[in-house]
C-alpha cells in the first residue's frame, strides 16, 4: 500500500511499475528515502524561484530607473547641445553635414534640414577668400586639429564666425568624419576692426603732428645752422648756440613720443651694425662735455682696457639710451659729477657682455618711487616736473628698448644721494680690424663747392628759403619747383644730376611724380637720382620711397652735414673720381 505522504511523483512512478512499499521492509526505507529527495528538491525549486522573482522585480525597477535616467541624460545632453551658444556640427569624409544642433539655424538663418547632406563650402561668404583656402585643409585628414575666422552673410548683415574641427575615428583607427563648433567672433572681430581703425588714426594724427610740428621747426633750425656758417659778434654765439639747442632739444621730444609710439605698436626694429665703441664714447663725451662744464660739472668716461673696440649692434639705439640717462643725470644734478663708465663682464663665444653705468650726485630718487619712474609719462613726483621739466618718457624708452635687445635697466638710488642706472647687454664682437667712423664732433665739413645741377621740388617757401641759403654757400646749381606738374614740367625740358622730391605737393605729390618720371622713354633721364624730403616720420615712409623706386630718403629738419656729404655724393665730381 502507496504512502500517503509520498512525493507525487514518487507516486506516480509507483503506480506504474506496480510496486508497494508494504510487500518489503527494505523498499520501504529506500522510498522514504527517495521522498525527502524530492521533497527538498521541491523545496530548493521554491526558493530559488522565490529569488528569481525577487531579482526579477529588482531587476525590473533597476531597468526602470536606467531608463529613465537615460531618457533624462538624454534630454538633458539635448537641451544642452542646443543650447550650448554655438553651432556643433558633424560631417563625412567630404565635408557634407550630417549633424547640426539648433544653433545652426540662429546663427546661419537656413534651416536645419536644409544644410544637412551639404557641403560646408556651400555656405561660406563669396568674399571669404581665406575661408575658401581653408576649406580643404579643415576637412583634411592630415591635420587631426584646425581653426580659422570666415564671414557669412545672414539677410544683410554680415558676421563673422570661429570654426574648430577635429578628425574622429572609429575602434580600428580608421578615419570616419569630422566634428566641431562654430562660434560667433562678430563682435570681437568688430572691435578688432575698430581697435585697428583707431590705431591707424592715431598713428595718422602722430604723423601730422609731427610734420606740422617738423615744418616750422626746420625754418627754426635751418636758419640757426646758417647763422652759424656766417660771421656773427662774439656775443651771439651763446644766443645762437642757445637756440640750435632748444630747435633739437624740441625735435628730441618729438623723437620720443615717435619712437614710445613705434615700440608699444611693435613698430620699431634692431638694426645691428659694425661700429666703434671708442668712437661711440669720444663722441658722447664730447655731445656731453659741453652741457656738463657750461652747468659747474665734472663728466667722466671711463672704459676699461679690457672692453673691445669694434663691435656688432645697434649703435643707434645704444645713443639713444645712454644719452637719455645722461640727459637724465644733467637735468637732476646741480653739482659734483655724472660719470658714464663700460666694462667687461666675459667674452664667450665671440660675444661680448658689457655693462654701462651712469652715476650721478644729483637729487636721487626715493625707494618708494624708483619703480614709478619707469612707467610711461611719469617722473619721480609732481614738483619734479614743474621744477626740471620734461616728457617723463626718456627712462621708460631707455627701459623698453634695452627689453627689446633682451636686457633690462636697474636703478640704485637713495633721496639726495645721486642715482646710478645700469644696464647689462651682449654684442658680437665684429672681425674687422678697424671700424672707421669720421669725427664729425671734431671735423667741420669744409663746404667747398659742389659741381651739381638739382631740381629741388618742394612747396614750402621756408623750407625753399633754408635751401637756397644752404646751396648758395655750397655753389650748388639748383631750380625750385613748387608742385608735381611743375617738377614734370621741368624734368622733361632740362638734365638734372639730382631731385629732391618733397612727398606732399599740390596737384601731383611727390610719389606719383616719381612713378611718372621712373617710366620715361629716356632710360638716362628716367634713371635720374631723387631723393625724398618728408616732415612725415610715418614707419611706412622709407618702404614706400623704395617701393616707388627713389634712391634715398631724408628726414626734416634738414641736417646741413648730411645733406651737404649727400649732394657731395651725386655730384659730377665725385662720379668722375668714383670712375
Amino acid at each position: 500500500m502507496l504512502g500517503k505522504d509520498y512525493h507525487r511523483l514518487l507516486k506516480r512512478q509507483l503506480k506504474k511499475t506496480g510496486l508497494d512499499s508494504s510487500e518489503n521492509p527494505e523498499f520501504v526505507k529506500f522510498f522514504n528515502m527517495v521522498n525527502e529527495a524530492y521533497k527538498s528538491f521541491d523545496n530548493d525549486i521554491k526558493h530559488i524561484e522565490n529569488i528569481l522573482e525577487e531579482s526579477s522585480k529588482e531587476l525590473y525597477v533597476a531597468n526602470l530607473r536606467l531608463r529613465k535616467e537615460r531618457d533624462h541624460t538624454n534630454k538633458k545632453l539635448e537641451h544642452l547641445v542646443d543650447n550650448i551658444g554655438g553651432v556643433l556640427f558633424e560631417t563625412d569624409l567630404d565635408g557634407n553635414f550630417t549633424f547640426l544642433n539648433n544653433a545652426w539655424a540662429e546663427y546661419s538663418g537656413i534651416p536645419i534640414e536644409y544644410a544637412v547632406g551639404k557641403s560646408f563650402r556651400h555656405f561660406l561668404h563669396g568674399e571669404n577668400i581665406d575661408g575658401f583656402k581653408r576649406f580643404d585643409e579643415l576637412f583634411s585628414k592630415e591635420k587631426e586639429h584646425i581653426k580659422f575666422i570666415f564671414k557669412h552673410q545672414r539677410n544683410d548683415e554680415l558676421m563673422w564666425f570661429e570654426v574648430k574641427s577635429k578628425l574622429i575615428k572609429d575602434g580600428k583607427g580608421n578615419s570616419t568624419g569630422f566634428i566641431g563648433t562654430i562660434t560667433d567672433v562678430t563682435n570681437l572681430k568688430e572691435t578688432e576692426i575698430e581697435l585697428q581703425r583707431a590705431s591707424k588714426s592715431k598713428d595718422e594724427f602722430l604723423s601730422t603732428m609731427s610734420h606740422e610740428i617738423r615744418t616750422p621747426l626746420n625754418a627754426v633750425t635751418g636758419l640757426t645752422n646758417i647763422l652759424l656758417m656766417e660771421d656773427f659778434l662774439p656775443h651771439q654765439l651763446e644766443n645762437l648756440k642757445a637756440l640750435k639747442y632748444s630747435g633739437e632739444h624740441l625735435l628730441g621730444l618729438i623723437n620720443d613720443l615717435l619712437d614710445f609710439d613705434k615700440i608699444k605698436s611693435g613698430k620699431l626694429k634692431l638694426i645691428e651694425k659694425d661700429f666703434s665703441l671708442n668712437y661711440f664714447l669720444e663722441s658722447i663725451k664730447s655731445h656731453f662735455g659741453l652741457r656738463t662744464e657750461k652747468k659747474g660739472l665734472i663728466f667722466n668716461v671711463i672704459k676699461e682696457n679690457d672692453v673691445p673696440d669694434n663691435i656688432i649692434g645697434d649703435k643707434l639705439k645704444l645713443t639713444q639710451i645712454v644719452k637719455n640717462l645722461l640727459s637724465n643725470s644733467l637735468k637732476f644734478t646741480e653739482n659734483g659729477c655724472i660719470n658714464l663708465s663700460v666694462k667687461n663682464l666675459g667674452v664667450k663665444e665671440n660675444k661680448v657682455k658689457l655693462v654701462f653705468k651712469v652715476m650721478d650726485t644729483g637729487i636721487g630718487i626715493s625707494k618708494s618711487r624708483q619703480e614709478s619712474i619707469f612707467e610711461s609719462f611719469m617722473q619721480a613726483n609732481s614738483e619734479t616736473s614743474v621744477k626740471y621739466g620734461g616728457t617723463g618718457l626718456g627712462l621708460s624708452i631707455s627701459k623698453k628698448l634695452l627689453n627689446l635687445q633682451g636686457s633690462d635697466l636697474v636703478v640704485e638710488s637713495e633721496l639726495g644721494k645721486g642715482a646710478t642706472f645700469s644696464f647689462e647687454i651682449t654684442y658680437k664682437i665684429s672681425n674687422r680690424l678697424s671700424v672707421y667712423e669720421p669725427d664729425m664732433i671734431k671735423m667741420q665739413p669744409d663746404y667747398s663747392p659742389i659741381d651739381i645741377n638739382v631740381l629741388v621740388a618742394e612747396d614750402n617757401k621756408m623750407n625753399v628759403l633754408i635751401l637756397k641759403r644752404f646751396f648758395s654757400k655750397w655753389g650748388i646749381t639748383f631750380t625750385v619747383a613748387e608742385n608735381g606738374e611743375e617738377v614734370l614740367d621741368l624734368f622733361e625740358k632740362f638734365d638734372y644730376d639730382l631731385i629732391l622730391m618733397d612727398l606732399q605737393m599740390p596737384k601731383v605729390n611727390g610719389y606719383q611724380a616719381t612713378k611718372i618720371i621712373r617710366k620715361y622713354q629716356d632710360k638716362n633721364k628716367a634713371n635720374v637720382p631723387i631723393i625724398a624730403l618728408t616732415a612725415f616720420a610715418q614707419t611706412d615712409v622709407k618702404k614706400k620711397t623704395e617701393l616707388y623706386k627713389m634712391n634715398g630718403f631724408m628726414g626734416k629738419p634738414f641736417n646741413p652735414e648730411k645733406l651737404y656729404k649727400l649732394l657731395k655724393s651725386y655730384s659730377k665730381d665725385y662720379n668722375k673720381k668714383a670712375m
